[in-house]
């Protein structure tokens, strides 16, 4: 009886585990991995061209069309204050939703949808450098790696980050 009793708890265990999960969509802006919340994205793009905006601030590319619709591209390295990426980067562009409009993030790399446990995320940590910690909700420290969860409301408000 112990031993169905025991059964029981490890599949409530599991199912509420389960239940207390996260997903991101992970991508890589320098050599940073970073996630978004899955249910904050609406498209993924691979290379596109990108229109210049005459007098748009630095951190905005420019604009895309998607099926249609002029999306506004900011490009996260510059918004991050990282260096320009490497000649030939064939970089890509993660759509979010903001207030109504749609937005493209330009990033490195879009990797996998990554599920992680709520009980795993963590604080920004007073090494995070100040540019990462100002567009960041927090981290996950994964094998090896340190994936920072961007906060995309905060990514896209061009006011200056306090």
């Amino acid at each position: 009886m112990d031993k169905n009793v025991t059964d029981h708890r490890s599949s409530d265990a599991a199912t509420l585990s389960d239940e207390e999960e996260a997903s991101f969509v992970t991508l890589t802006v320098g050599e940073q991995l970073c996630g978004i919340p899955v249910l904050g994205v609406r498209d993924i793009l691979g290379e596109q061209t990108i229109t210049r905006i005459p007098l748009a601030p630095p951190e905005i590319a420019g604009s895309l069309n998607l099926r249609g619709r002029i999306v506004t591209t900011i490009d996260l390295r510059r918004r991050l204050h990282l260096p320009p990426p490497p000649a030939g980067l064939k970089r890509m562009s993660v759509v979010a939703e903001q207030g109504g409009e749609l937005y493209a993030l330009l990033v490195d790399q879009v990797s996998e949808v990554m599920s992680l446990p709520v009980s795993q995320f963590e604080r920004n940590p007073p090494t995070l450098s100040a540019s990462w910690a100002a567009f960041s909700q927090g981290i996950y420290r994964l094998s090896g790696r340190l994936m920072v969860v961007l906060d995309v409301g905060r990514l896209l408000a061009l006011e200056p980050v306090a």
